[in-house]
């Protein structure tokens, strides 16, 4: 989460203390071919290898997600998960305050915005709702900022994406947060378009976009089945390419027999 993802600049003695955008998605790559535990470990070692980096500890958390998802139990090492979310947070932080040069700052922002909206996400998925309204508020923040440090940043508004939809298609409880802590409302339509362009366009976020944008026409289906159909084949495709991802097939079983 390269030209369409946040790239850090560094100089060449502090190299040695960030990843890269290949790391990223080498490990990435494992989660998507449902290598779950080979993701996991590799993420690990990567935050251990570069203990300022906040990509390892975010990316781990990814990891046990999607695992969960596999194992279809959302209370699966949720608290692992929060912890690593916490760590790669903090690290954003300190990245972002290190800074010396905008596009380390629009790497510290991404980060940051991934962890936290990662975070929100799990805190909304338990009943978190005030937990989950404020990681949500900071992730908009700091992915918003991202884009003013560089508006090529597609990768960013996967994030942005995912809180409009959310807060369009919250619960009555959720909105009412919402509206309590100044998160305002979504706009569906809006998010619709940035998840579409980041599953076209995006860098290190594409897969992930594609899968979220196929979950979001799901829900949008209701009287239109040309939008299930669109689902059907960006997780079709996604499950050609990955076809020992657990969490793809089920989905083409599930929403296949749909009516």
């Amino acid at each position: 989460m390269v030209a369409a993802a946040p790239v850090r600049a560094q100089a060449a003695a502090d190299s040695a203390q960030w990843s890269t955008p290949a790391d990223a998605a080498s490990g990435q790559q494992l989660i998507y071919r449902g290598q779950l535990d080979a993701a996991g470990a590799f993420f690990t070692q990567l935050a251990g290898r570069y203990p300022r980096d906040p990509v390892g500890p975010a990316l781990a958390a990814s990891a046990l997600i999607w695992d969960a998802a596999a194992r279809q139990d959302d209370a699966w090492a949720e608290d692992s998960v929060d912890t690593l979310l916490t760590v790669a947070a903090g690290r954003a932080e300190r990245a972002l305050a290190d800074a010396g040069n905008d596009s380390a700052r629009v790497a510290a922002l991404f980060w940051l915005g991934t962890a936290l909206g990662y975070r929100a996400r799990q805190a909304e998925l338990h009943g978190h709702l005030w937990r989950a309204a404020g990681d949500a508020r900071g992730m908009r923040k700091a992915l918003e900022l991202a884009l003013v440090f560089d508006s090529t940043c597609v990768d960013c508004l996967l994030g942005l994406a995912i809180y409009d939809y959310a807060l369009a298609r919250a619960g009555a409880l959720a909105r009412l947060v919402a509206r309590i802590i100044g998160l305002g409302g979504g706009d569906a339509q809006v998010a619709l378009a940035r998840l579409r362009r980041v599953s076209e366009e995006g860098t290190l976020t594409r897969y992930e976009a594609q899968w979220l944008y196929a979950n979001a026409l799901v829900r949008e289906s209701r009287g239109d089945a040309a939008l299930r159909e669109k689902a059907l084949r960006l997780v079709g495709a996604l499950a050609a390419q990955f076809p020992d991802n657990p969490v793809f097939g089920r989905f083409l079983q599930n929403s296949s027999a749909a009516p």
